[in-house]
């Protein structure tokens, strides 16, 4: 699967509620627990035990407030390892900040790659291959 992201998504580890109808024979709510995996202002992933079907509308609430609801729909839904992982791409009327809902053990891998301490001695790989390109 190619990356088609257009925004850096922040890692978490949070439970939240997902929700979605699912239509087999008739027409059920579904209502699971899940492990919020990632997400940015416009998408997320969650870790379910069963698949949801891609295009299907999907609302992620956190379970320590409800006010907080994030609705979309699946773009993707992908078996690995231990669960399948559904992305979410978010509506039109739902952008997510940290001041919607802040997830637990949320990290910005970008802000830790611009912290990163050069050692003494270190050089970045692109170093290496100019240096050896041009002997």
């Amino acid at each position: 699967m190619s990356e088609r992201r257009f925004e850096s998504r922040f890692l978490c580890a949070d439970l939240v509620k997902v929700e979605w109808l699912e239509h087999v024979p008739e027409t059920v709510l579904r209502n699971v627990e899940a492990v919020l995996e990632d997400i940015s202002p416009h998408g997320a992933c969650v870790q379910i035990d069963e698949p949801i079907a891609i295009g299907v509308p999907i609302l992620i609430s956190v379970q320590k407030d409800e006010s907080a609801r994030l609705a979309g729909e699946v773009s993707y839904c992908v078996f690995r390892d231990y669960g399948y992982f559904v992305g979410i791409r978010f509506s039109d009327e739902t952008i997510w900040s940290s001041g919607v809902y802040l997830p637990q053990h949320l990290t910005n891998l970008a802000a830790l790659g611009a912290h990163v301490i050069e050692q003494p001695g270190w050089q970045r790989a692109s170093a290496c291959c100019d240096e050896r390109s041009s002997s």
